[in-house]
């Protein structure tokens, strides 16, 4: 155990260094269709992090906000992911609204205070909108928008999941992975 304890810094510290800017916005997609919009989130540490720390900070609210809080995220994603597939306006500072996310989320997970559940949903929805214009952006010019959509909102809901899942199973961990999602948002803040 003495052991772990003397890694977990640099763990956190090689995490926060590996997060590279936007990782998941390449524009590079091979396949298209619910594969391409599943893939994505996974593709890229900044949307990895926000979406599990958005389950895990839905557990530390606890109450309503366990399923508000996420469902308020998959919402706006979905929400922003149209509008970048209409054509919509420009979401200004796209990569830094995306990096201020795991920020942000990182620091909630870290938090010992309770918020009121609309705010905290209100918190995950706008972040979500960011992570949603992204998607919609990145999604293949051959691929069915409502299969790449459905495509990512599942796997929005499966990081959402385990975070769910990791805090009710190591309740522990919540403040060293709330950590290490803050530390790895600052990094991807300073690389934008």
């Amino acid at each position: 155990m003495p052991m772990i304890r003397r890694l977990r810094p640099a763990v956190a510290a090689g995490l926060a260094l590996a997060a590279g800017s936007a990782a998941a916005h390449t524009g590079e997609h091979s396949i298209s269709g619910f594969a391409s919009g599943f893939t994505h989130p996974f593709a890229g540490l900044d949307h990895l992090l926000a979406m599990v720390a958005v389950g895990l900070w839905a557990v530390k609210q606890g109450g309503r906000a366990l399923w508000a809080v996420p469902t308020a995220f998959v919402l706006a994603m979905v929400a922003g992911g149209v509008l970048a597939g209409w054509g919509g306006a420009p979401l200004p500072h796209l990569e830094t609204g995306i990096a201020a996310s795991v920020l942000v989320l990182g620091l909630a997970v870290l938090m010992r205070r309770q918020i009121p559940v609309t705010l905290g949903a209100a918190v995950a929805a706008g972040f979500a909108l960011f992570h949603g214009y992204a998607h919609g952006l990145e999604m293949p010019q051959a691929a069915a928008p409502a299969l790449y959509g459905l495509g990512f909102v599942t796997a929005t809901a499966t990081l959402h999941a385990a975070g769910i899942a990791g805090a009710l199973f190591g309740r522990q961990a919540i403040h060293f992975a709330g950590a290490v999602i803050a530390a790895s948002g600052a990094a991807l803040l300073w690389l934008a």
